[in-house]
């Protein structure tokens, strides 16, 4: 996985006590329980930690953290 995988998941785990059994790739927010204002709060999250901004609109519950790191990635490389 990438570097920007693996910091996705250090900020999903200071964030949300998801067991790190249930942490994957193919995992979406809702299926680690992930509610809204957590997703705005890991929206603010890798604004600070990564300097990409996630507008609240873009990051959904049904997003898997590999196509968030995918998001992150398209918008640092811009």
């Amino acid at each position: 996985m990438s570097t920007t995988y693996d910091q996705l998941v250090t900020i999903l785990a200071k964030l949300h006590d998801a067991p790190p059994d249930r942490i994957s790739p193919d995992v979406t927010f809702a299926g680690l329980d992930v509610d809204s204002l957590t997703l705005v709060e890991i929206s603010m999250r890798i604004e600070r930690d990564l300097g990409v901004t996630i507008e609240d609109n873009e990051l959904q519950e049904d997003f898997t953290l590999d196509a968030t790191a995918q998001l992150i990635d398209e918008k640092l490389a811009q």
